[in-house]
């Protein structure tokens, strides 16, 4: 163990690896974190204790046996902070890790020596922890590149040379330090386009005399041209290039000045004209110099309104069918029918619910908008050089991206790859972006997939940068239908899509191959250490007849155990109760910008211009143990904002689901405008419609939801911002905290319509007057702008003090610019997040263990107010409304080119489900503390109505049901909802059904959806109001009187269809649920009453034609409705199951005899006795 003396300010963490097995000559490799964390934690479960630390790792490597890593403080810590755990990493040998020779050893020992971290350490090493266990560090991959080590210290960096390299200010000629020698130098210099090797800027050009004096020139002042010929305003002080001559004319002469540190006088500098920078320019070739804030003033986004030709119209038509409503129910009130007062009041109390339901539907859509961005003024702002940026590194903020799967088996591991491509392949700075998967089934297969997918992304990203490939999904882009030629320039494109094309065949089977290579492997693991066991019984002379029970693991590939789930669940390794996992897939990259090499036996494809650097990539599998609840995907959620926090912490967060990929690599960038632009500090997310792949052509069950996500969504952006709806959301970290935003506004009096302004982060002043804020926490409806610092931080968001410090360095990293700021809030400068990420250690992973585990959120504020709302099924629409309820605001964007695209059930049972979960969250919404009903103030009145619509919609499926059986009852009974069809009547009728139709077709207009769309949701609106709903009503309701709790199944994602199979097969699978029954028997009894009614109106010798033709146009109209289902349950690949026809065909039968008894037909007597003839 090594000790390392404490301090009063500092007490480094040491690990240590030393060899726990036989051997000699071993060696230890030091790594350390050249940049010091914000903070450690002093959390007694977690390796990390002090502030400000610097951790050091070392790594011994031996010949055989197993290797431990061991973090401990020394003596004097461990008397003053009695809570400190000693955390004991212990490493296995394994195949894939060989043992180094000794000139290997040597090698390794010299990246000791010189400080140079491994960074494939961190990217090789599964850690895993958890409750009442060690954190332990699986080295499955640890690698020496031999060819960068030989180019540390002093050589010089070029390939094939060895002499001692120059000696600078940064460490050689150019300010990346790249080491380089002087014959290299001068012959790069020359033939290198004067460009550095390392970064790609300009050289400075040197004599041979000339080698020393580099970082002294560097800081010398150019000097000006001779102001002679020019008589300006002595105020005034020209600059002007000495090789003006060679400049272009759009030479930026400011960026000159500054990259140089040319000097100039007092006052301003005099900016010349067009072709000011020519040898001739004389006195009048200026100008006044240029506004240099123009471009922080360009919006990144603008809010088109719909046109008023459209939208007045829309509002009026509104008012009118509103008051055709009133008018048609006071009549209908005020005209009983007398012969039929029971069919009477069933009908009116629908109506009455029906209208008010619309009410609540459509009173949010009063305030449709419509938003664009500007991409080049983003750029503009964000990556081009300026004074503070010289370079033009991005000044962007990191994104974290969450990917969420539970089940391998219902969510194909190939599915996840392609997620995963896509998002790496984003066009998003590097560095700024890190990849989170949690995998909430703790799977091999997943992981192993995970892994491959690391390993292809090596080909795939640099080849998509390179031809601009789009989408960056590989099967949705080598399965498209059109030209892949289009727009595609380069000469060397065929011949590398073909490349990658057939390595991507080659990936789809290894991929598809896993799960067998994983139990065949396994059954040769436990076959063997049967074996193993069977000798042991024998030495030991026990009787060779009784059984022995070896425990049926999950082998790794290097031939160990898997930690989390076998597929032979054991204690400990079970789906419910297995270790927390966190493996660094892909090391962060490097701030710098690495291009790759020509196309040859390694290189697959030319990288020669491409940027190679791939974005950290991990996987995550909290810690799950019997007796926690674990809150489903939202306790998943959870977890990975606190990794993330702790391992790149991301301002902003992007969550997707395994099956939503990103189909424009644009998407990050658009999203983010909203953020940043002028009062983006109010947003808490950016919310993407969904759109679909996969969907039958006609859309049977309405699976695209259209209406929903291009009409509803976009009137709620037009008041508080739309409901999240749990996948293609950017968040705002701070808000995903439970933060209130800078600034709210409180609505009160009639309709809110009294606004008071709120600034709820107030800067303070200090005596050096420094700027100060300080993030108010919701607490309490009285107490929500309490300040940070007066709370209780574990109480809130645990013990681990890393996870604490991160929150204001997330929240300065997600402010707007300085020219931005609004009044109240406090900006951060430009460039600021120009630097680069403090780099990956051991130290840092082993504290990200600690905050999965599953005791951590244990008398916390996670799934309360922080972070995912625990409580409901649907906890993205919890999540939401608690971000409106604060005061914050949301955005939708929708993009020229879909953002981002997923799969949806196309089979009509899977969707039936599908619907019953979100029903059933939505009752569980209306029966707690999330009812809109008691909103805070900072919620506007139409958001209010929103939410409150949510809630109580699956109620409306009630008076459906009795809706949709009163046309039958009519045809039954001769008898209608009114006494007579009068002209009053029909005339409120087609007054009512015009407004609807015009009213659909204005919204066809300014959302651009289509008639079909809007009839497809019409007619599965009724399917589910009369099979899912009901259901979820009945659902919600045991759960809230009797308390059973509600388990879902995890909706099945489709897998890719092999070459030759049918697309849509699974449409016309036909599966037996209960929720088809409603829907069936409503479908016969109908069709029951139109022939009953038809019959006993054509041989009554007094027919009445007129309440025929009423109850057959009502019992037609919900035939039509349910034709979908119907189609559904004849397709051409299923048959109905029996049980189906045989309970509908009883419950009509029923229901036929029931009526018959209680409303005999006329003129019939002693029907119901039975006589011989």
């Amino acid at each position: 163990m090594v000790k390392t003396p404490a301090s009063p300010s500092s007490s480094p963490v040491t690990i240590t690896v030393s060899s726990a097995g036989k051997g000699s000559g071993s060696r230890s490799m030091g790594l350390t974190s050249p940049v010091p964390r914000a903070s450690v934690s002093n959390n007694p479960n977690s390796p990390l204790s002090g502030r400000g630390n610097r951790s050091s790792v070392g790594g011994r490597r031996a010949s055989g046996g197993g290797n431990f890593c061991s973090v401990s403080k020394d003596d004097a810590m461990e008397e003053i902070n009695s809570e400190y755990v000693t955390y004991t990493v212990h490493i296995p040998p394994t195949p894939e890790r060989q043992t180094l020779s000794s000139s290997e050893t040597s090698l390794a020992e010299d990246v000791k020596i010189m400080g140079k971290p491994d960074r494939s350490y961190i990217s090789g090493t599964i850690f895993t922890g958890g409750l009442n266990s060690v954190t332990r560090g699986h080295v499955i991959d640890c690698s020496v590149e031999r060819e960068e080590l030989a180019k540390s210290g002093s050589v010089c960096g070029m390939k094939g040379c060895d002499e001692e390299a120059m000696e600078g200010k940064f460490g050689g000629p150019c300010e990346c330090g790249f080491k380089i020698c002087r014959d290299c130098y001068l012959e790069w210099a020359g033939n290198g386009g004067g460009r550095c090797p390392g970064c790609k800027e300009p050289l400075k050009y040197i004599s041979d005399n000339e080698e020393g004096q580099i970082s002294e020139e560097e800081d010398q002042a150019l000097p000006l041209p001779s102001m002679a010929e020019f008589k300006l305003d002595k105020r005034l002080s020209v600059v002007k290039s000495f090789k003006a001559q060679n400049h272009p004319p759009d030479f930026d002469h400011t960026r000159w000045l500054f990259e140089t540190k040319g000097t100039y006088g007092y006052g301003n500098a005099v900016w010349p004209k067009d072709d000011g920078y020519g040898a001739g320019s004389g006195a009048t070739g200026f100008e006044n110099p240029p506004d240099f804030r123009e471009k922080t003033r360009k919006p990144l986004t603008r809010k088109v309104g719909v046109s008023a030709a459209i939208l007045s119209p829309y509002r009026l038509l509104i008012l009118m069918r509103l008051a055709a409503l009133g008018l048609f129910l006071t009549w209908r009130i005020r005209h009983p029918n007398q012969e039929a007062m029971w069919l009477w009041g069933m009908s009116i109390t629908c109506e009455l619910w029906f209208s008010f339901s619309w009410l609540l539907d459509q009173l949010p859509k009063l305030c449709p908008v419509n938003r664009v961005t500007d991409l080049s003024v983003l750029k503009e702002r964000f990556e081009s050089p300026n004074l503070r940026n010289p370079k033009g590194r991005s000044d962007l903020p990191g994104i974290d991206v969450f990917v969420s799967t539970a089940d391998p088996e219902k969510e194909p591991p190939l599915v996840t790859s392609n997620t995963i491509l896509s998002i790496l392949a984003v066009d998003y700075p590097v560095e700024k972006l890190a990849c989170y998967l949690s995998d909430d089934g703790g799977s091999l297969l997943t992981f192993e997939a995970l892994a491959q997918t690391a390993s292809f992304a090596r080909i795939w990203v640099p080849f998509c940068r390179k031809h601009q490939i789009e989408p960056r999904n590989p099967e949705a882009y080598f399965g498209q239908k059109g030209d892949f030629l289009k727009n595609k320039v380069r000469l060397d494109f065929v011949r590398e899509r073909r490349k990658v094309k057939r390595e991507y065949d080659e990936f789809k089977v290894r991929i598809n191959s896993l799960p067998e290579s994983i139990r065949r492997r396994s059954d040769a693991y436990n076959a063997h250490e049967e074996l193993r066991a069977k000798k042991k019984q024998m030495e030991m002379g026990t009787n060779v007849s009784e059984p022995i029970k070896v425990p049926r693991a999950t082998w790794m590939s290097d031939g160990s155990h898997w930690p989390g789930t076998w597929a032979s669940a054991e204690p400990d390794h079970s789906r419910g109760d297995h270790a927390g996992i966190i493996q660094a897939m892909l090391a962060p990259p490097n701030a710098e910008p690495e291009y790759g090499a020509e196309a040859d036996g390694q290189n697959l494809i030319d990288t020669r211009t491409v940027d190679i650097r791939l974005p950290m990539l991990v996987y995550v599998s909290r810690e799950k143990r019997p007796g926690y609840d674990h809150n489903k995907k939202a306790g998943a959620m959870n977890a990975l904002v606190r990794t993330s926090a702790i391992m790149s912490n991301g301002p902003f967060v992007l969550n997707l689901d395994c099956d939503h990929y990103i189909h424009n690599s644009l998407a990050l960038r658009e999203g983010m405008c909203f953020m940043l632009d002028r009062g983006g500090d109010r947003i808490c997310y950016v919310q993407f419609p969904q759109r679909f792949e996969g969907i039958d052509p006609s859309d049977r069950y309405a699976n695209h939801n259209t209406v929903f996500f291009d009409v509803s969504m976009r009137a709620l952006d037009g008041l508080q911002g739309p409901m999240y709806v749990g996948t293609g959301c950017i968040f705002r970290r701070t808000a995903l905290y439970g933060f209130s935003p800078p600034r709210a506004t409180e609505h009160h009096g009639w309709l809110g319509r009294r606004k008071i302004k709120l600034f709820l982060r107030k800067p303070k002043r200090s005596k050096k007057e420094e700027d100060k804020i300080a993030l108010p926490i919701n607490d309490d409806p009285n107490d929500e702008d309490a300040d940070i610092e007066s709370l209780l931080l574990p109480r809130r968001f645990g013990n681990s003090t890393t996870l604490s410090a991160s929150i204001p360095v997330a929240e300065y990293q997600g402010r707007l610019l300085q020219d931005l700021q609004g009044r109240g809030t406090l900006g951060r400068p430009a460039g600021s997040l120009a630097v680069p990420r403090e780099p990956l250690d051991a130290a840092t992973v082993a504290e990200a263990i600690s905050v999965v585990s599953c005791f951590y959120e244990d008398k916390t504020e996670w799934g309360k107010r922080v972070g995912w709302i625990y409580g409901s099924v649907t906890e993205d629409v919890v999540t939401g409304y608690r971000m409106h309820n604060r005061g914050w605001r949301s955005v939708y964007c929708v993009t020229k080119r879909d953002a981002f695209r997923g799969t949806a059930p196309i089979n009509l049972t899977d969707r039936l489900h599908q619907v019953l979960r979100w029903a059933t969250g939505s009752v569980e919404i209306f029966f707690s503390r999330n009812n809109a009903l008691f909103a805070s103030p900072r919620m506007k009145f139409l958001q209010r109505v929103a939410y409150i619509n949510v809630g109580m919609y699956p109620f409306t499926s009630m008076f459906l049901i009795v809706y949709c059986f009163l046309p039958a009852i009519s045809l039954f009974s001769g008898q209608f909802i009114v006494q007579t069809l009068s002209v009053t009547f029909l005339v409120f009728l087609l007054a009512i059904t015009l407004t609807l139709c015009l009213l659909a077709l204005l919204e066809i207009k300014w959302s651009g959806i289509t008639l079909h769309d809007w009839w497809r949701n019409e007619q599965f609106w009724l399917i589910g109001g009369t099979s899912a709903h009901p259901a979820a009503v009945f659902q919600g309701l045991l759960k809230v009187i009797a308390g059973v709790d509600i388990s879902f199944t995890l909706t099945s994602k489709s897998a890719t269809p092999e070459d030759g199979d049918d697309e849509f097969a699974d449409l016309y699978v036909v599966k037996w649920s209960f929720l088809m029954i409603p829907p069936i028997t409503i479908m016969m009894v109908n069709m029951i009453a139109i022939a009953v009614g038809v019959a006993r109106t054509m041989y009554s010798p007094f027919p009445q034609w007129s309440k025929l033709v009423g109850g057959v146009f009502f019992s037609f109209w919900v035939l039509c409705h349910l034709y979908p289902f119907a189609r559904g349950l004849m397709g051409k690949r299923g048959k109905v199951p029996t049980i189906v026809y045989v309970w509908s065909g009883l419950l009509s039968i029923i229901i036929s005899l029931l009526w018959v008894y209680i409303n005999p037909p006329a003129g019939t007597q002693d029907y119901t006795r039975f006589q011989f003839p």
